[in-house]
């Protein structure tokens, strides 16, 4: 008689790492029977994996977790059992207060604890309410399934957590705590698990990816562009990425490194933040703009097809019209092929949180927000544009909306839709790009063979 699996939801928000830390939760409870579902009605158990990047990111978890109690409340009128419980940096800052204000909350972890789930799913099991946001002296990564979960034929591999950086307007340190790096050797061996599950692109993922500094138990340190060298020699791994990257960890090494290994894809999300260097400073970036240049200017030497991506905070306090000037002026400069931008919004703890009295007024911040957008928008559409006509190496891993269509990512991670066979979703296959928009791309499939 076979075993009834128990009924699992997560909803993740926020960075890449939250994806990755989510698939490796499921990994985990797969050994007490739990399997994924994509609902979160009639579930056993349900994960809220929460990010505190965002604007009023912890209100968002209290509305989420009150549309999510009546889940509950229906499950136990009809004698079952259902867990909530809330996980992630937003866990990690406000764990008593959430459990708190929502009493139907029975756990609440952060993320450098869930590695001990079993444990605490027993003891909530037992009717215990459970909250645990210490950060272990020993790495949760040591005590992960070798099990991975992935999604299609691109997946996400954890290499460094946490940041020292402590810029002025992050949360980062104290939810996700001080630099971490993996041993090299347990890296080397998930890439190779990885690639044997069907991964066709490893993305390397840190809160500050490039600070990898990874000690081997043989007297060397690895930094990032020593894992990405040996990742490379993997067969069947065709695509290397990273994110998210520091401009002032952006060596030598790792900058030859994306002109020497062509796995390595030509496509590098580089947050700057801003391009005044008065605001760099008043946000503890500890770079100037001209480094940033600096650095963009040597990768575009040994990869000149590289294209950029970036981060920038506008109405950040203190932020003058100049400012605002010197953000636009280094955005043409370096002419990005996408681009996240983000008004200003203070996170609680955060020393930029007590500038109160130099905050940008709310319809400043949002006309300038709108200016700079206009700008990244055209600059992307431009780039897209640029795409028509080229043959381009698409790594196809979904379906698309419409029938009959299947998408996938460029080198330049643009999405691409394209009238397909779902046999090639998996696969790198050529596509001449026939029309670009805002977005995306579209083309036609090369004939195979």
């Amino acid at each position: 008689m076979t075993q009834k699996h128990k009924k699992l939801f997560i909803k993740t928000w926020g960075c890449q790492m939250n994806v990755y830390d989510s698939n490796r939760m499921s990994d985990i409870l797969s050994s007490l029977g739990y399997k994924v579902v994509d609902s979160p009605v009639d579930v056993d158990m349900m994960i809220l994996n929460t990010c505190h990047i965002r604007e009023k990111a912890t209100d968002k978890v209290f509305s989420e977790l009150g549309r999510l109690k009546t889940h509950k409340t229906e499950k136990e009128a009809n004698g079952g059992k259902m867990l909530i419980a809330v996980a992630g940096c937003v866990a990690q800052a406000e764990g008593e207060f959430i459990m708190e204000r929502a009493p139907f909350v029975d756990m609440v972890f952060g993320p450098q604890t869930y590695h001990e789930l079993p444990e605490m799913v027993l003891k909530a099991n037992g009717n215990e309410r459970v909250v645990n946001t210490e950060f272990p002296t020993v790495s949760k990564f040591d005590h992960l399934p070798d099990e991975h979960t992935i999604e299609g034929a691109s997946a996400y591999l954890s290499i460094q957590e946490g940041c020292d950086k402590f810029c002025t307007f992050c949360v980062v340190p104290y939810t996700r705590g001080g630099e971490y790096s993996r041993t090299p050797q347990e890296i080397i061996a998930e890439a190779h698990r990885l690639q044997e599950q069907g991964a066709k692109e490893i993305i390397l993922l840190g809160q500050n990816v490039n600070a990898y500094h990874g000690e081997d138990g043989k007297g060397k340190t690895w930094g990032l562009a020593d894992l990405i060298y040996k990742i490379a020699e993997i067969d069947g791994v065709d695509r290397i990425r990273y994110s998210t990257s520091h401009p002032r960890d952006m060596d030598d090494d790792l900058i030859t490194a994306h002109g020497e290994v062509q796995k390595l894809m030509p496509f590098l999300h580089l947050p700057v933040q801003s391009g005044s260097d008065r605001i760099l400073e008043a946000m503890n970036r500890k770079h100037k703009a001209s480094k940033y240049l600096d650095v963009i200017a040597k990768l575009r030497k040994v990869r000149p097809e590289i294209a950029f991506s970036s981060d920038y905070i506008i109405g950040f306090p203190g932020e003058t019209e100049q400012d605002f000037e010197d953000s636009l002026a280094l955005a043409r400069e370096v002419g990005y092929a996408s681009c996240y931008s983000f008004k200003y919004s203070a996170r609680p703890g955060t020393p930029a949180a007590s500038l109160q009295a130099a905050l940008v007024p709310a319809n400043i911040a949002t006309e300038r927000l709108a200016k700079f957008q206009a700008l990244i928008n055209e600059q992307q559409a431009e780039f897209n544009k640029t795409c028509i006509g080229k043959t381009l190496p698409i790594l196809f891993d979904r379906k698309g909306k419409k029938e009959g269509q299947i998408g996938g990512r460029s080198e330049y991670f643009q999405s691409i839709f394209v009238e397909g066979n779902e046999r090639l979703i998996g696969n790198i296959i050529d596509v001449k790009i026939t029309d670009a928009f805002d977005n995306s791309l579209t083309g036609d499939v090369v004939t195979l063979g």
